[in-house]
């Protein structure tokens, strides 16, 4: 590994992030208190508690949730994206780096952003509501695990997308519906039978309810099997991205 490869190519992300800080990280802050105001105050108020917590303290997981994987896709598929768009992906390719320093970089630094993101959420949340960590150190690895996987997602996203519009595709038709429609907001029990069948077939239910669960010590579905289908994902996508550096498939075009 070249150690300077990686520092230089990791502090350029990071460098652009804090040029660009409202976006970054001023930006889900904002949101965060919109949906307190909507979902906590609003709508939380005339809801039951659920599983003896309050709905304002059970959106929390689902918020973070929600939050890192738009902004881990997001920010790392733009970041590879940009270099190909303009040609400076070709001089890294040149250079005498491997492609493990290049995704650990471009990976590494979307990841880190996201995760500095969610602990701000966490930090804000605090002034809203009683939040209570049943699992800190299960909750620290639910949320490295899905910025680290939801980055390599953006970041395969970045090198199949041909101009920006193919970069907000499949955040904004997929990705969106399926983290809304995996429990960020409300427990699958609350669902009909057949729509909680439906919704085991989406892979974010697992992972918002590990994390959940490593808040509250409950979720809807087993922990083990929230465990296993989450480093599924996480090595899927290093698969793929490996089978793409290794073939050089949508490497340079």
């Amino acid at each position: 590994m070249n150690f300077y490869a990686v520092k230089a190519m990791y502090f350029h992300e990071m460098h652009r992030a804090i040029r660009t800080v409202f976006q970054s990280f001023l930006s889900p802050v904002i949101t965060t208190i919109l949906y307190f105001v909507v979902f906590g105050s609003a709508i939380g108020s005339r809801m039951e508690e659920i599983s003896v917590v309050s709905y304002g303290s059970f959106i929390v997981p689902g918020l973070i949730m929600l939050t890192v994987m738009v902004q881990s896709t997001s920010n790392a598929s733009f970041a590879i994206f940009f270099p190909k768009f303009t040609g400076a992906f070709n001089e890294i390719l040149s250079a005498p780096v491997s492609s493990f320093d290049i995704v650990l970089s471009y990976v590494g630094a979307a990841a880190s952003k996201s995760i500095i993101i969610g602990l701000i959420i966490f930090i804000t949340s605090n002034f809203f509501v009683t939040i209570s960590l049943a699992h800190p150190l299960w909750m620290i690895f639910y949320l490295i695990i899905t910025c680290f996987s939801f980055s390599m997602f953006g970041f395969i996203i970045g090198l199949f997308a041909k101009n920006f519009e193919h970069l907000q595709f499949i955040p904004l038709l997929i990705l969106t519906p399926l983290i809304f429609l995996g429990g960020s907001f409300y427990s699958l029990d609350m669902l009909p039978q057949f729509w909680q069948l439906v919704s085991l077939i989406n892979p974010i239910v697992y992972l918002i309810s590990g994390f959940r669960w490593a808040f509250f010590g409950f979720s809807d579905v087993s922990i083990l099997i929230s465990f296993i289908v989450s480093l599924v994902f996480f090595l899927s996508c290093f698969f793929i991205i490996w089978l793409i550096f290794y073939t050089g498939y949508k490497i340079r075009n």
